[in-house]
């Protein structure tokens, strides 16, 4: 099954949406010239939030649990992560730790060392424009990744901007890169209409989503949460 990264959350409204919709990796963009960024406080209380709902979902019959909508059965913790674009490792590392995130995702020009330096805590976002080079580039920061988490994530090419941007990815190039490289999230231009497309094309451990859910940068559609985690599963 399709793992689903809902990204560029920056209320617990919306978190809990993508809780409510199964998914996998709940993303909080630590990045300042983003639309969707968010301040380490915020990305804090909706981590201990949404571990609450979980934990009181589990404890609970899901009808007493008010917060949240039904879950049969008690949802499952997503994994949190953190969007880093050529931050200080001291400040990923804040991070990390204050707001109680599992991973850091490095979507600038990082080093690979950085990898290492973050301690198996963190994977590298690519945005190649050639197969060549993707294929290189992935060999390089997969090698030093080793959690049950994403490898590597794999964005449209854009010469300027780091993501976020809404255009479609290079799905030949992509299903190159997923073929050689284990737990690979598929990011760019997804969207409810074209992730099931998108999932048989390049076959990737994971989907990764951000402006494709969105009524306007940083709010989420609900409804379009859903129908994304639905399509992305059934393809």
């Amino acid at each position: 099954m399709v793992n689903v990264k809902i990204c560029g959350l920056t209320t617990l409204e919306d978190a809990r949406a993508a809780l409510a919709a199964g998914a996998d990796l709940l993303g909080f963009i630590f990045y300042a010239k983003s639309a969707r960024a968010v301040d380490g406080d915020t990305v804090r209380a909706i981590v201990r939030a949404v571990r609450a709902d979980v934990a009181a979902a589990r404890r609970t019959a899901p009808n007493q649990v008010s917060s949240l909508p039904l879950f049969t059965p008690a949802p499952r913790l997503p994994r949190m992560v953190g969007v880093f674009v050529n931050a200080p490792l001291a400040d990923v590392r804040h991070a990390l730790e204050f707001c109680r995130l599992d991973y850091a995702q490095l979507h600038g020009d990082e080093p690979v060392d950085d990898l290492f330096a973050l301690g198996g805590r963190a994977y590298k976002a690519i945005r190649p424009a050639a197969t060549a080079r993707a294929l290189s580039d992935a060999a390089l920061y997969s090698a030093q990744v080793r959690h049950r988490g994403p490898h590597l994530l794999v964005d449209a090419y854009d010469p300027a901007a780091y993501g976020g941007t809404g255009t479609r990815g290079d799905w030949a190039l992509a299903a190159r890169v997923a073929g050689e490289t284990r737990r690979m999230l598929l990011a760019g231009g997804l969207t409810a209409a074209n992730v099931a497309d998108a999932v048989r094309t390049v076959r990737p451990w994971g989907v990764d989503v951000s402006s494709g859910v969105e009524s306007s940068p940083g709010h989420k559609d609900h409804d379009a949460i859903r129908r994304f985690i639905a399509n992305a599963r059934a393809a």
